[in-house]
């Protein structure tokens, strides 16, 4: 979806609007979506050198994310340009830069000023960051979450975290299951051996299988040797495995798990 409205506004003309679609093409994980982001940068110079702090911003986090670490100094003199011109993303990506001492000595009490004005400015990202920099424990969980709820899924994952470390188990979780359906894959291995162990909730061990399965469907096998344990140790029967990859959207892995605990895979 965001390659095809990259390219219709590339077609027209709009190189800005192309350049954000390709870029969240890639951050969805799509290779083309990078490559096509790279390759927007041609038209989008021009029009930051002539004071388009929208392209500015852009051109900074294109070149910051997608290029070799010798396109540093561009990142940090279009991220500079946007973040003295008051626009979030480039101060966001300008205070990044500070906060890592990316292309510019590290000033980490700059990067959060940077960061709290993002955020001021409805930067969800800078919100974000902002979490991790600042001292106070409940501002920080209060920036994590608006974070999270305005899309960032990471930071819903780090809130659960930070959640957990206060002992707050039954609120971590909960935002642990709100990232691993979005996609977190840390998220996913939390979910699932939290269920398992019965940490924030009672063991579920349905839950936990499911969650063991949807990492699997992910690309993640670290999980799959647990479920089995699970299965093996007769934690759930096989319409209970079946549940589980009902609700992970895998049937599919549940009839292999059986067949692996159950049938002719049997140890």
């Amino acid at each position: 979806m965001h390659l095809d409205e990259g390219r219709r506004a590339a077609e027209a003309g709009d190189w800005v609007a192309a350049g954000h679609a390709f870029v969240r093409a890639a951050m969805e994980g799509s290779a083309q979506g990078a490559e096509l982001a790279t390759r927007v940068t041609v038209e989008l110079v021009p029009l930051a050198d002539s004071g388009s702090v929208e392209a500015a911003a852009l051109l900074a986090g294109i070149y910051l994310e997608y290029f070799h670490e010798s396109a540093l100094p561009m990142a940090v003199r279009y991220a500079r340009a946007a973040a003295e011109a008051g626009h979030p993303a480039g101060q966001r990506t300008y205070g990044y830069t500070l906060m890592m001492g990316l292309g510019v000595e590290e000033d980490r009490e700059r990067a959060a000023e940077l960061f709290r004005a993002a955020a001021e400015g409805g930067d969800a990202y800078g919100r974000f960051n902002l979490a991790q920099l600042i001292d106070d424990p409940d501002e920080s969980l209060r920036l994590f979450e608006a974070a999270a709820r305005e899309g960032i899924v990471v930071a819903g994952a780090v809130l659960a975290d930070r959640l957990s470390a206060l002992d707050r188990d039954e609120e971590a979780l909960g935002w642990y299951v709100w990232a691993a359906e979005r996609g977190h894959k840390g998220a996913m291995n939390a979910a699932a051996c939290w269920y398992r162990d019965g940490f924030g909730t009672a063991p579920d061990p349905v839950q936990a299988v499911r969650w063991f399965f949807v990492m699997l469907a992910h690309g993640d096998g670290d999980g799959i040797h647990e479920a089995i344990q699970l299965a093996k140790a007769g934690a759930l029967d096989e319409e209970q495995v079946r549940e589980a990859g009902r609700l992970a959207g895998d049937p599919g892995a549940a009839e292999a798990l059986i067949s692996t605990v159950l049938g002719d895979g049997r140890a």
